[in-house]
């Protein structure tokens, strides 16, 4: 996979990129990942990138030209251009298993007071990761990344994340390490019996009980025990 991150800010990046499984799977060729600095595509004098809003009203706003330009620079057939912006389409577990699927994903990150409204004509989809504000879509473009890539063929184990919350609807079951007492709190008995078919019906029970008691609106109206 090749991801395209059209950024102000691409040393916002330089830690994200080299550090834990984002760093491992560009090692292993899974994923390329380019920040590119879309003030580098202004006609404008000093790389201008922004303006005031017509109508009036605080704030600057991100110019068409620049943006649209960085974006077909790098477009391809196969790519999938993808707005971070507080408007789009809450992002899910099941959003970034359908993206792991695609060949070149195109982030785009704005910042000031917003897009000129042009701008959502020449990408594919929005995506926001919550309904709050930030400052500018580096942060979302990292969340869209990092969650798409760790699910990438041989990033992590597929038994790693095959459990994880949100994977059937359902938040992650319990776990534990050593030691088996800490404190007086003790691991529960039942994973310490060797009998994996309990152990597996317990964790399913876990599963279950968590979401409804944490994320019931997760459940689609399937009817858990708490």
């Amino acid at each position: 996979m090749k991801i395209d991150i059209l950024t102000l800010f691409p040393s916002m990046f330089d830690g994200f990129i080299n550090s834990s499984i984002i760093q491992r799977a560009i090692k292993k060729n899974a994923v390329t990942i380019n920040p590119i600095n879309f003030r580098d595509y202004s006609h404008l004098k000093n790389q201008q990138v922004d303006d005031t809003p017509y109508g009036g009203g605080g704030g600057m706003v991100l110019r068409c030209e620049p943006l649209v330009e960085a974006i077909e620079s790098v477009k391809t057939k196969d790519s999938k251009v993808i707005l971070m912006c507080p408007q789009g389409v809450p992002f899910t577990q099941q959003k970034a298993q359908s993206l792991k699927k695609e060949k070149h994903l195109i982030l785009v990150c704005g910042h000031y007071e917003g897009f000129d409204e042009r701008i959502r004509d020449f990408v594919d989809e929005e995506i926001s990761i919550g309904d709050y504000i930030l400052t500018g879509g580096e942060l979302p473009a990292m969340v869209v990344t990092d969650s798409v890539v760790r699910l990438l063929d041989g990033v992590i184990k597929e038994n790693s994340y095959q459990n994880e919350s949100f994977q059937n609807n359902l938040l992650d079951y319990p776990t534990y390490t050593k030691p088996q007492d800490f404190r007086g709190k003790k691991v529960p008995e039942i994973l310490l019996s060797g009998d994996h078919e309990k152990i597996a019906k317990w964790r399913k029970e876990m599963q279950e009980k968590k979401t409804m008691e944490r994320r019931s609106d997760l459940t689609k109206g399937e009817k858990y025990e708490k």
